[in-house]
């Protein structure tokens, strides 16, 4: 049969697919010992940035990352959207992709003949000695913009792309944090329960013997976003404001 692809306009309106993708399509493959799949895509777009307002900005990847059996994509880059989403096509499982509504107006050269990265392999945009930079989606663009302003005043950052948060390639991940000793990881999503908040313990569970100082979480605000563009770019991590926090964690 045919792989379906299926949109939902806005990761706002997860809720009304819960209980058919977290409690059905995730769950099938399992029941019945892997011998029938759902392997579907759901395309959808998240994130602030177009002061859309509250029901129309959130960032739920958390949602989809805490249930098993879910695959996640969060791609930054245009090339990356067209290789994970090709890969995405091949998978037995369902595969949450979520793009960042953002990012939709981007433009990048697009080499359609690249051998992509393998799927659920994080990339490694930039590479320092100084701090190391665990991020996903459009906050890539903005620790890039920080790391080159910290920088022009000597602190050199790796900047680690996740790419897939399910799954998650920490050993990519936990290769560079030994190798430097300090971490942050930026976050669109609220601080409280989200992924920088599962990234930051795992980093201190797995990596505490090299860490010099604790991991720092750099994420949304606990509320819901304003359709004021002032508020809304207020409650999410900005360029300076990733820079202001990295110049705190090694001054």
């Amino acid at each position: 049969g045919l792989r379906p692809v299926a949109e939902l306009m806005y990761i706002d309106f997860l809720g009304m697919t819960m209980d058919q993708l977290a409690n059905q399509a995730a769950k099938i493959r399992y029941m019945f010992g892997g011998q029938i799949g759902v392997p579907m895509v759901l395309r959808t777009q998240g994130g602030t940035g177009r002061s859309a307002g509250a029901q129309h900005s959130q960032s739920l990847e958390a949602w989809i990352m805490h249930t098993p059996g879910l695959r996640l994509a969060m791609p930054a880059t245009v090339q990356d959207a067209y290789h994970l989403l090709r890969q995405s096509l091949t998978k037995p499982d369902p595969v949450v992709f979520i793009e960042h509504k953002a990012l939709y107006t981007r433009k990048e050269e697009v080499d359609l003949d690249a051998e992509p990265l393998e799927w659920g392999k994080a990339a490694v945009r930039r590479t320092g000695k100084d701090l190391v930079i665990v991020t996903y989606s459009r906050q890539l663009h903005y620790a890039l913009d920080a790391a080159e302003k910290l920088s022009a005043k000597g602190i050199e950052a790796t900047v680690i792309d996740l790419r897939t948060l399910n799954p998650l390639d920490f050993d990519t991940v936990r290769e560079h944090v030994e190798r430097v000793g300090k971490a942050m990881v930026v976050s669109e999503g609220v601080m409280t329960a989200g992924v920088a908040a599962e990234l930051a313990a795992r980093i201190t569970e797995e990596c505490f013997d090299y860490l010099e100082q604790p991991v720092v979480r750099v994420a949304g605000e606990d509320i819901p976003i304003s359709v004021s563009q002032e508020l809304e770019t207020g409650s999410v991590p900005t360029p300076d404001f990733i820079r202001s926090v990295a110049e705190k964690m090694l001054s």
